[in-house]
């Protein structure tokens, strides 16, 4: 039997947004059978585990269902920050765009 998988991208939209050396990104679904597979499937571990290779952590989730939204607050993620991170656009769209390609489990 095999498991289907949706990307976030296919459930919602995205934006982040940086201060120091956290970031957040917010994913709001397109509607309720997705804000549903978010709110169950899109936890703190999976998100860890999606930006391990730029962050250490750790991850908070929060739910703003009203919005259909959870926003991630990442900590460790910008390598000191902005303004002293040598790396290139670790910030920003490059974020959001690594959130929504996320692999969650559909059923």
């Amino acid at each position: 039997m095999s498991t289907q998988t949706v990307k976030v991208y296919d459930l919602a939209h995205a934006r982040a947004g940086d201060k120091g050396n956290t970031s957040n990104v917010s994913v709001t679904a397109y509607d309720e059978k997705a804000w549903n597979i978010l709110r169950e499937k899109l936890t703190p571990e999976v998100v860890m585990k999606a930006y391990s290779e730029i962050a250490k952590g750790p991850v908070t989730r929060y739910e703003l269902p009203k919005l259909r939204a959870l926003n991630f607050v990442i900590e460790n993620a910008l390598g000191g920050g902005v303004t002293v991170s040598l790396a290139q656009d670790m910030h920003g769209k490059s974020l959001s765009f690594l959130m929504l390609d996320i692999e969650l489990a559909a059923g």
